[in-house]
């Protein structure tokens, strides 16, 4: 894995078009306008459910409930469906995709060939975000073929750049699975992890919105100050711990009870069902 670092020309925008209008096509669509990326005219986006086009419709952009209508024009072209609805979305695609057009799959599960394949095209992405895209701190893994361009590339990586404050560029679908794993389901580890620090909390008597505020303000603080220092985490989890303290104490009962070996065994079961997805 590589990590790159996206550019865009001074007052360049994009023209984008976004099929799928759920969860993550409106979060690349905020994230989009957020950035400055692309102007609510150049983008458009197809949603077949009418209520969402409505919502959609809210930021300004050309809303459709069709496919190819959507991708008329654009540089870019973001599928944000279900992995069930890619090979037929995508067939849509077919022969209506304009020729410099990079097309981006973030359907889990659904290789890059696949892709390809089903759209007949041959400038194609596989991305895989995450949650936190919603609000602009999010992660993204990505495996163009190898018809990319560098210019697409570039505008691939600043289409990302929009949602994700890490992109890393990877080479072959088994490491898009893995990063599935690591990234792509790691929120859901750490908001059980919040959870588990919050319940604690309360068991011993705080109450729930004071455990909550000091658990949420903890793990992004945390996050963040390690982000800011680069520093290695054991070295952060050293400085924070006194010889014989409580956090040591704390240490202890998470090294017994095996904490290391299940983030582990949790990490590998994400990964072995990835796989299994693509396959």
């Amino acid at each position: 894995m590589t990590a790159q670092g996206g550019s865009r020309d001074e007052g360049e925008t994009l023209r984008i078009g976004i099929i799928g209008g759920g969860f993550m096509g409106e979060a690349f669509l905020r994230g989009l306008l957020r950035a400055g990326v692309a102007k609510p005219a150049d983008i458009a986006v197809a949603e077949v459910v009418e209520a969402r086009r409505v919502v959609l419709g809210e930021h300004g952009v050309r809303v459709t409930d069709d496919a190819e209508s959507a991708s008329i024009g654009a540089e870019v072209v973001l599928l944000a469906v279900k992995p069930q609805d890619i090979p037929n979305l995508a067939a849509q695609l077919q022969g209506s995709l304009p020729k410099d057009a990079v097309l981006i799959s973030i359907a889990a599960g659904v290789k890059l060939d696949d892709v390809r394949r089903y759209s007949g095209h041959r400038a194609c992405v596989r991305v895989m975000p995450n949650l936190p895209a919603a609000v602009g701190e999010g992660a993204a893994v990505y495996y163009p073929s190898s018809e990319v361009t560098e210019t697409q590339r570039r505008r691939v990586e600043t289409v990302l750049r929009a949602v994700a404050q890490a992109v890393v560029e990877v080479h072959d679908d088994d490491a898009v699975d893995l990063a599935t794993a690591v990234h792509g389901s790691g929120p859901a580890y750490v908001y059980l992890f919040i959870e588990a620090m919050v319940d604690a909390a309360v068991r011993l008597g705080m109450k729930r919105p004071d455990a909550t505020a000091l658990v949420l303000a903890t793990v992004s603080g945390s996050a963040r100050y390690a982000i800011e220092t680069g520093r290695h985490p054991a070295e952060l989890r050293n400085a924070v711990t006194s010889p014989g303290g409580t956090t040591a104490a704390a240490l202890a009962e998470l090294e017994a009870a095996g904490f290391r070996t299940a983030i582990d065994s949790a990490i590998e079961a994400a990964y072995d069902r990835a796989h299994e997805l693509g396959e």
